[in-house]
């Protein structure tokens, strides 16, 4: 029977961490016990809600790795049996440390791309819930109804949960198209190919006719769309500063 488990890396999983525990105290406690089994390179934990409880130790080789899952694995910190397992992906320093500037680019990408895919698919299962909640206490989208529209004053909600099942623009999957919003009036195509045309696969700039603050930038594939967008996402343009809107095209 074929086994599931990640194949041996340079990189420790590490959950059923103490969550009350601060990052910073954690990572210190970490190191101090970890780096009895070789050189630690990187320890990666976060204080989002998904992400606690859980650590990554990147070692700069496999073997010490290994010696640290056989070792340690039940091991208590804070009271808690540490759970350990090779990583199911490399990391972004092992990968620096080993590979080229180009490898370390592309495999950054690769892992964006992953995380807007998986972001985009909770949004999915989301909606799918909302939808289902809404048909089960009645509540059915009116087909002649006019769209409500996605932006509402401040602290207003819908009552509709089925005007909630929209998938948000941050969460939707990636496209070799990217969608830009809060333009500066003064940016026309010269100026915006001149920011979006230095990445991979660059196609051309789409201005909307009679829109200002908006444009459209497409690839030739979703790799080129993901490097703009998670490298101009949140930029700053024009005299006043405005802060520009990267999102993917929603299809």
């Amino acid at each position: 029977m074929a086994s599931n488990a990640p194949p041996p890396s340079a990189t420790v999983y590490v959950r059923n961490l103490e969550e009350r525990i601060k990052i910073d105290q954690l990572k210190e406690a970490l190191t101090e016990l970890f780096s009895e089994y070789g050189e630690i390179i990187d320890i990666v934990a976060k204080t989002n809600l998904k992400a606690k409880g859980q650590a990554f130790i990147v070692f700069d080789s496999i073997e010490s790795a290994q010696k640290a899952i056989e070792e340690v694995q039940g091991f208590e910190l804070f009271d808690k049996p540490m759970q350990l397992a090779f990583a199911k992906t490399r990391s972004d320093a092992s990968v620096k440390k080993t590979d080229t500037e180009e490898d370390f680019e592309s495999h950054k990408r690769r892992r964006l791309a992953e995380k807007d895919k998986k972001k985009a698919l909770e949004a999915a299962e989301e909606s799918k819930r909302l939808k289902r909640s809404a048909a089960s206490a009645g509540v059915l989208p009116d087909a002649s109804a006019r769209p409500i529209k996605s932006t509402r004053g401040a602290g207003l909600k819908s009552s509709n949960p089925a005007a909630a099942a929209v998938v948000p623009d941050e969460y939707l999957p990636p496209n070799k198209i990217i969608f830009v919003q809060n333009l500066p009036d003064e940016y026309d195509i010269d100026s915006l190919t001149s920011i979006f045309g230095r990445f991979d696969g660059f196609r051309e700039v789409r201005l909307v006719p009679g829109r200002r603050g908006i444009a459209f930038v497409e690839y030739e594939s979703e790799t080129g769309a993901i490097g703009a967008k998670e490298n101009t996402a949140g930029m700053t343009l024009g005299d006043g500063n405005q802060v520009i809107k990267v999102t993917y095209q929603r299809q």
